[in-house]
């Protein structure tokens, strides 16, 4: 199973969801026309990410996906952006079945390392970051059940968002639009998981709305990991003027005492897949696992709202973006208080306030330029965050998971200022594009409780980033692109709370830097099948990676250069009788290439698989009633440890199927849907984490388990 594309089952899937090549090479391919995007067919549309600007995906040199609202919903409970994401190529993302810590998503191996959270990669809803100027951002505040689409942007072009921009991930909400319609989805599966969702839309007198609420809950597959999850959205759109548009979001998460199962060892995940790790120093009897001694959750309340406005004026456009939240976080992490000192300890029980803003203002200018069109957007993107932070002991005499005296007390503050400027110009065959963002970063510590070490202090960090990138259009139907860029990767928050030794701000982390170049190619094959393929490569120097993780806190140490270089292919087809496939394959060397202590050169960067891969053959009734699909997802081995000398995660691979039908009766629509995920019941490790001191780095996935769902939706005539 270190071998997961040999398997017939899954060798069938892909050489169905791949057969278009072979017929289209030989003139066997059905002719239908390219259209835009719906699950599975071939895919033309219209991206804002990268440019800035409206642009179709085939004209555009970067490597970008684009899963619409038909993918993101196709069968599932519209919970973890992992559902939708693993179509994309490039793109590693894990349900870690635990909502205390989030998803892991690294793109290109950018962001494996992250203990909770996601960083390396950023995040925007709707215009808006869902990453904070430090870098961190949360999947979890991403609305999927009004999502319209995602796009995934990867490679040099993503260096045009700054810090963090190894990767670019935004979701765009569907805008409210005809009669008022009110819908209800009701949603269950295995491990005592549901969900309830329900929202409106519509619009009235020019103004689009756009509301919804949903409650998730789940007694989660492994041992401690139930949670709830409630999550609100709110949009309005209008257009103040026949030349512009104004939108309004508001969104909230909120999770209260959210269960976090930690890692276990090898050990204990080959006695009892969904165990917790026993506490060999626990006095009961019989001994309790760390997670229930130390009672081990995360509450979360997170609120923010945002504006975006535009305004055309002829070819040219401005844009106004500016956000505001809050967002509250008490942890309760697994640590003794005889592993540090008092003097030293910051506490297990983690408590701070946030309050963050930013905006950001672009001006598009458009102009003819020697037989072709120059297309220049200058900007200013701004972001702040001040957290009010404290720490206590997690104990309260001989009782754990208390709340007990204060080890911590403190202020954080983050701000960044970036201005930007990109240019395109488009002539012929021809698109030539360049870009330059200038990112300042600093972060300042005002400490109220010198005795742990801390002390207050400030860093500051800033880097330049051009971007360039050239596409040559062969002919209608084939696109060759080249395209390189500088990245700029500053230590986040999180990374920097904690040196090595336990004691004190890390502020001696430098920021890792990084150059990027990629060579694809996108062309339709025949009329029914287009394939996106490209090679590429990073070199990062001073790239972070983990010093210390144990208890739930890591500290992180610049490491030597590392070396990234690898392929993506995708295959999107439409077929006969209904039918469509898709494909998407990533082959990645990920490796330090130079040694530091006891890591190697040559060895693997943890938390990054060689291969992984998506595959779907799907099937559609004419009519659009009834669906149903077989996908299989697979993976390499993953390894947990810079030096690769522990037990990797083994290669897998799993199949899942599903069926989905709807109804239409006067003013209703009903859908219902069943989905069955690891069809097989295979026994593997979903995730690991990255370098845990205690070599309790694995998290695993579960076996065979089903989801059902029935939605009523009901328009006013």
């Amino acid at each position: 199973m270190n071998h997961p594309f040999r398997l017939n089952a899954i060798a069938s899937l892909v050489a169905a969801a791949l057969s278009p090549l072979a017929a289209a090479q030989s003139g066997a391919a059905a002719p239908v026309a390219v259209a835009v995007a719906v699950a599975g067919a071939p895919v033309d549309v219209v991206v804002v990410s990268g440019s800035r600007m409206e642009h179709a995906s085939f004209d555009l040199p970067a490597a970008i996906d684009v899963i619409d609202a038909a993918r993101i919903g196709a069968a599932q409970m519209r919970v973890n952006a992992s559902e939708a994401l693993a179509a994309v190529p490039g793109l590693v993302v894990q349900n870690r079945q635990n909502y205390a810590q989030d998803l892991q998503i690294s793109s290109r191996g950018f962001g494996a390392r992250s203990a909770f959270g996601v960083r390396g990669v950023r995040l925007i809803a709707d215009g808006i970051p869902a990453t904070m100027p430090d870098g961190q951002g949360q999947a979890a505040t991403f609305n999927l059940d009004l999502a319209d689409r995602i796009e995934v942007l990867r490679g040099p072009f993503s260096a045009i968002y700054g810090n963090h921009s190894g990767g670019t991930i935004a979701l765009f909400t569907r805008d409210g639009k005809g009669r008022p319609s009110v819908e209800s989805t009701l949603t269950a599966g295995s491990y005592g998981s549901r969900k309830l969702d329900v929202n409106a839309q519509g619009e009235s007198g020019g103004i689009g709305y756009v509301i919804d609420t949903s409650r998730f809950d789940t007694d989660g597959y492994r041992s401690h990991s139930a949670a709830t999850r409630d999550q609100a959205y709110a949009k309005m759109t209008l257009a103040p003027t026949d030349a512009s548009r104004l939108a309004v979001t508001a969104s909230a998460l909120r999770q209260d005492d959210t269960q976090d199962p930690l890692g276990v060892t090898w050990a204990t995940l080959q006695r009892d897949r969904r165990a917790g790790e026993t506490d060999a120093t626990d006095t009961a009897t019989p001994k309790r696992t760390l997670a229930e001694r130390y009672n081990t959750r995360k509450s979360i309340d997170h609120q923010q709202a945002g504006i975006s406005f535009e305004q055309r004026l002829g070819e040219d456009r401005v844009r106004l973006m500016a956000y505001a939240g809050n967002r509250q976080v008490i942890q309760y992490q697994a640590f003794s208080r005889f592993v540090q000192t008092p003097a030293t300890q910051s506490g297990g029980v983690v408590d701070f306030a946030r309050d963050f803003h930013g905006a950001d203002i672009n001006w598009l200018h458009v102009l003819p330029l020697a037989g072709g069109k120059l297309s220049t957007t200058v900007g200013l993107d701004y972001g702040r965050s001040r957290d009010q932070r404290q720490g206590f002991e997690n104990f309260v005499g001989a009782q754990f998971g208390l709340q007990g005296k204060l080890r911590r007390d403190e202020t954080d503050t983050v701000s960044s200022i970036d201005p930007y400027a990109q240019a395109e110009w488009q002539g012929g065959p021809w698109v030539l594009t360049g870009g330059l963002r200038h990112s300042r970063l600093k972060v300042a510590v005002t400490d109220r409780y010198a005795s742990n070490g801390i002390d207050s202090g400030s860093v500051n960090y800033r880097h330049t980033t051009p971007v360039l990138g050239a596409l040559y259009k062969v002919s209608p139907v084939l696109n060759v692109y080249a395209s390189a860029a500088r990245g700029f990767e500053a230590p986040t928050l999180n990374e920097l709370f904690y040196s090595g030794a336990g004691a004190g701000f890390n502020f001696g982390l430098r920021p890792a830097t990084s150059v990027h170049v990629e060579a694809g190619v996108k062309t339709y094959i025949g009329s029914n099948t287009r394939v996106n393929a490209a090679l590429f490569q990073a070199r990062t120097d001073d790239e972070l990676v983990v010093d210390v993780a144990t208890g739930g806190r890591t500290s992180y140490r610049n490491a030597s250069a590392t070396l990234r270089q690898g392929a993506e292919l995708s295959v999107d087809s439409k077929l006969d009788a209904g039918f469509s496939s898709r494909a998407a394959i990533t082959l990645l060397r990920a490796i330090y290439a130079q040694g530091f202590g006891a890591v190697a050169q040559g060895s693997r960067l943890p938390g990054v698989p060689r291969a992984n891969l998506f595959a779907e053959l799907a099937w559609n009734s004419s009519g659009g009633n009834l669906g149903a699909a077989i996908e299989t997802t697979a993976s390499s081995k993953v390894y947990a440890d810079d030096a690769n000398l522990d037990i990797p995660a083994p290669g897998y691979a799993v199949l899942n199927a599903r069926v989905q039908a709807q109804q239409t009766l006067d003013g209703w629509r009903l859908k219902q849907f069943v989905r069955v995920n690891n069809l097989a019941g295979k026994a593997y490790v979903g995730s690991v984490i990255v370098g845990d001191a205690n070599k309790r780095f694995y998290e695993a996935a579960p076996g065979r388990n089903w989801m059902l769902g029935f939605s009523a939706q009901y328009s006013w005539r």
